[in-house]
């Protein structure tokens, strides 16, 4: 008897014996029925003995063995997709899942081993079996994976746009404080420090609503307006200057100025990068617009220690910040979004940002179209 065969045949006993297992590590609060254990073992067991009777030629094989069978329209995929939804709506860890498949596994063939075969084809059925079992463990894995990403994302994004409002209630709150004339110094001086950190704070929530919108598949929005970039300019470098009266930094414009940007998300890049260089540079720091054709070219540099090479290539991920051994005094207020959100606004405009870092200085470079591409 073919192993396909030998599952069909003995499917109550494997179900029951793999249900029992399954029932131990299911959590005391899942929802889960017994029922429902065991109609996920017959699934999985029933989609596994059909794969194992379909024909597979070597190379198909070989992907297989090393993860390259991925098809969501399969129906191994499926059913291996929908365990994982299962077990990760019912609070299952991924632990939880893997030895789930783990004893189903061992279920199936010391069931089968007790049977004795004894013919040539015994190991190459136990081969097929095992690889798709490994097929639907590291499917179940993949998207449990994805799935709590998501769910992460949605969560954080959720937080952020909720934190909005009282924090931009406080704000308000403080600026209505600093017009009252009957405060004393000291209070004054309090309540600016408060309106600061409050201000900071509302940064670093805008930037992680822009990293759970990007991760999240959409699209950064971008609303493109005839405009100067000078404006633009003077208005972050003025912003960056607020935050740190000891910031030198000296703007300069070269070429045509005009062009379609929109001009908040383009502030916030430069703010970024100008906070950037505050906080990890030192000396003057340089903001250079050059316009030529119909290219714009925004350029950050500054002195300093520069980036570790090793830090470049990964400079514009999320989450990442490069450890330098200069750094200005003060707490930063980076979470390590700041660059990746740069990033993300140099893309939504059509354009790049690449950094360069020698014994000379640290120098960010962003290229955007002047105009941005028709139908964008």
């Amino acid at each position: 008897m073919s192993l396909s065969d030998f599952i069909e045949a003995n499917l109550p006993e494997l179900i029951d014996e793999w249900a029992e297992y399954a029932g131990t590590i299911s959590l005391k609060d899942s929802h889960l029925t017994a029922s429902e254990l065991r109609n996920s073992a017959r699934d999985i067991l029933i989609r596994i003995s059909a794969d194992m009777r379909e024909p597979q030629t070597e190379a198909q094989r070989q992907a297989k063995s090393r993860g390259g069978q991925h098809n969501p329209e399969s129906g191994v995929d499926r059913v291996a997709q929908q365990h994982a939804d299962d077990r990760l709506a019912q609070g299952y860890g991924i632990n939880d899942v893997v030895a789930e498949y783990r004893a189903l596994r061992a279920t199936v063939l010391r069931r089968w081993q007790q049977t004795s075969p004894d013919d040539g084809d015994a190991f190459q059925e136990m081969i097929r079996f095992n690889e798709a079992i490994d097929q639907m463990l590291s499917e179940s894995v993949r998207q449990y994976a994805q799935r709590t990403e998501r769910i992460r994302d949605l969560l954080a994004g959720v937080l952020a746009h909720d934190l909005r409002s009282p924090l931009g209630a406080i704000l308000n709150s403080a600026e209505v404080i600093l017009h009252d004339t009957g405060l004393s110094s000291s209070s004054v001086r309090a309540v600016a420090i408060a309106q600061r950190g409050v201000v900071r704070m509302r940064q670093m929530i805008d930037d992680l609503l822009v990293f759970t919108r990007t991760r999240l598949g959409d699209t950064l929005p971008v609303d493109f307006v005839p405009q100067g970039i000078g404006r633009i300019c003077n208005d972050a470098a003025d912003e960056v200057r607020a935050s740190y009266p000891d910031a030198r930094i000296d703007v300069r414009f070269t070429g045509e100025l005009d062009g379609e940007w929109d001009g908040a998300r383009i502030g916030q890049l430069l703010v970024n990068l100008l906070v950037n260089a505050v906080q990890h540079g030192s000396g003057n720091i340089s903001l250079k617009a050059l316009g030529h054709g119909a290219q714009m070219t925004l350029i950050v540099s500054n002195a300093g220690n520069p980036i570790p090479a090793a830090a470049l290539p990964t400079l514009f991920d999320p989450l990442t910040r490069a450890s330098t051994s200069h750094r200005q005094s003060g707490t930063s207020s980076s979470m390590g979004l700041g660059l990746y959100i740069c990033r993300s606004i140099a893309r939504a405009h059509n354009g790049t940002i690449q950094a360069e870092s020698t014994e000379g200085g640290t120098s960010f470079t962003v290229h955007i179209p002047r105009f941005p591409a028709p139908g964008h």
